[in-house]
């Protein structure tokens, strides 16, 4: 007699081949990739000037994404016992047994490999390794140390998010240049108050399960203040480029001032009142916003029509500033 108790297999719980995809896609948790290759088309097209290639653009995001999902996939593996408990996670592919442990080992080894080869293949080898080097950050660095023994594992752990544009600008140029990692740390200091402002939002789960989130160890007081001062960090580095870099020019300046207005506003309140957890949840989606959107303006600044603007600009206030010092 078959043994009632006996936990679920993934064929049993899979009712077709579109639940199995399904499964394994949730896996690569595809709402984080997408952010990460927002910031990594930004850099291709910066470092394009504009001028973009179809071909290193689709490969670079493409690789971009295989090397994402398999990063993803063994943080999933590795997590398993506490997202068996977490409520909003219970129900992802390992912990309700939709999906074996060998199965999204072999899954994230394959991803990986694909990576590897397509963006050395069609970009160049730099590319590639940066791509692995973001896999093995996420994976030992901020999962296996950091996440589940240190409050700083988002702050530190925030590097692996901020190798995507390292990983475009390398694709196209084949180096890394101070522009470069600009951008690695604009995306390095918002990541903080993105992931704490989530952190605050469900605190009581991570409590649930030992992760010493920042709130959990340091309390919502603390974080506040915290995500104040990295929300001002983050947004004095987006200056540098304009200056002194002078990669980026008007449409990006005025989107960068735009869009930092919400955010500060947003930090503010829950500095005012941190145990308010719709604030916290409301900071936590705008950041997402503001960094989409904030890549979107780089990508517009880069293209050709937006540098004349700029230029034609830049002459005009040329030209009214040598006639007030002629007047003076």
């Amino acid at each position: 007699m078959q043994n009632s108790i006996s936990p679920p297999t993934s064929t049993r719980l899979h009712r077709n081949v579109y639940e199995v995809i399904q499964s394994y896609v949730q896996l690569t948790k595809p709402r984080i990739i997408v952010l990460l290759l927002v910031t990594t088309g930004a850099a291709v097209f910066l470092a394009s000037e504009g001028q973009v290639d179809p071909v290193v653009l689709l490969a670079t995001l493409l690789g971009g994404w295989l090397a994402a999902a398999a990063a993803n996939t063994i943080n999933c593996l590795y997590d398993r016992d506490i997202d068996k408990i977490m409520e909003r996670t219970s129900l992802r592919p390992l912990p309700s047994g939709r999906v074996r442990v060998r199965d999204a080992v072999i899954f994230a080894g394959v991803l990986a490999g694909l990576s590897f080869i397509l963006l050395n293949t069609v970009t160049n080898l730099l590319a590639a390794l940066l791509a692995q080097a973001g896999i093995v950050f996420y994976v030992l660095i901020y999962t296996h140390w950091l996440k589940r023994h240190s409050t700083q594992n988002i702050v530190i752990g925030g590097a692996a998010g901020a190798i995507p544009p390292l990983v475009g600008w390398a694709a196209v140029t084949g180096e890394l240049s101070w522009s470069a990692w600009v951008l690695f740390l604009i995306i390095f200091l918002w990541t903080p108050p993105h992931f704490w402002a989530l952190a605050i939002y469900i605190r009581d789960e991570y409590a649930g399960v030992d992760v010493p989130m920042l709130p959990v160890i340091a309390g919502n007081e603390v974080t506040a203040k915290q995500i104040w001062i990295y929300t001002w960090l983050m947004l004095a580095s987006t200056v540098l480029l304009v200056y002194p870099l002078g990669d980026c020019g008007l449409v990006y300046v005025v989107s960068a001032i735009a869009l930092s207005i919400p955010f500060v506003k947003k930090a503010w309140q829950l500095l005012g009142n941190c145990e308010d957890t719709d604030v916290a949840r409301s900071l936590f989606k705008y950041s997402i916003l503001y960094m989409m959107l904030l890549c979107g303006s780089m990508a517009l600044d880069s293209l050709p029509w937006a540098q004349q603007v700029s230029y034609s600009v830049a002459q005009r206030v040329e030209l009214l500033l040598s006639l007030v010092s002629l007047g003076a």
